[in-house]
């Protein structure tokens, strides 16, 4: 089974994230990065999946260079080769444009099952599962918390808001893994040391067939106008108790128009 994971390479949870007031992009040069522990969730998910059934894991992910320390952790994980979508005409694509791209790549391997985190940790838009699957043609089979592979069917149990639904599809299919679906494996040193000799091959947007006006800020459909601060937070109304507080909250409760 050839399992192709989607991944993102994100700024490290201990950065601050920062905003480029000119391009109103996030910040991603020149700080370190990490593999999306989500994207993590995703890889694991994968290897389990052909170490049972066998096969193998490509991890494909766009961004900058910066990336390859993200790339190489999957590697060491146990992927068996990765795919760098690396070109500036790509920067400041929306999702669309992003999924347009990871589809391309993605249709440029053998694949029979494509696992994507449900969300990226950094944007949490959650969107571009779903546009990657409508490019590929597959259905999307969403909130895995569980997977079970059974000859050319697949099984999720699909998290709800009160427990999960049983949901079957045929492959190929992408699902999207829910958070805490596994426990991402550590990568050891005979990893570190293999992942140093797999193939990461790198794409521009013309390998994969896109114009330029198809994908990074020209091609966007979507815009960020402005950025800024949130304003800050007013202080709270304190209620001293002497007999009629109860009083006194239901009263700014019924003020605000909250009751």
């Amino acid at each position: 089974m050839n399992v192709i994971v989607c991944g993102k390479v994100i700024p490290t949870s201990t950065t601050i994230i920062e905003l480029d007031a000119n391009t109103k992009r996030m910040v991603r040069k020149g700080v370190p990065h990490e593999l999306d522990p989500a994207a993590a969730s995703a890889v694991e998910e994968g290897l389990r999946v052909t170490e049972k059934h066998g096969g193998t894991v490509t991890l494909i992910t766009m961004g900058t260079s910066d990336a390859t320390i993200g790339i190489r952790n999957a590697l060491a994980m146990g992927a068996a080769s990765a795919v760098h979508i690396l070109d500036d005409a790509v920067a400041g694509s929306d999702t669309l444009g992003t999924a347009k791209l990871l589809a391309a790549a993605i249709k440029k391997q053998q694949f029979d099952l494509v696992l994507c985190a449900t969300e990226s940790s950094d944007s949490y838009s959650g969107i571009v599962p779903g546009q990657i699957a409508h490019f590929l043609g597959v259905p999307p089979v969403t909130f895995a918390k569980e997977i079970v592979v059974d000859g050319n069917k697949i099984t999720i149990k699909r998290q709800s808001e009160t427990g999960y639904d049983v949901v079957e599809s045929m492959l190929p299919a992408l699902i999207t893994c829910s958070s805490g679906i596994n426990e991402p494996r550590y990568p050891q040193l005979k990893g570190i040391m293999s992942a140093k000799k797999k193939e990461i091959k790198v794409y521009t947007a013309a390998d994969l067939g896109l114009s330029p006006d198809q994908v990074g800020e020209k091609g966007a459909r979507e815009k960020v106008l402005t950025i800024g601060r949130p304003p800050k937070r007013q202080a709270g109304k304190a209620v001293t108790d002497e007999g009629d507080g109860g009083k006194q909250i239901a009263d700014f409760l019924a003020e605000i128009k909250v009751i």
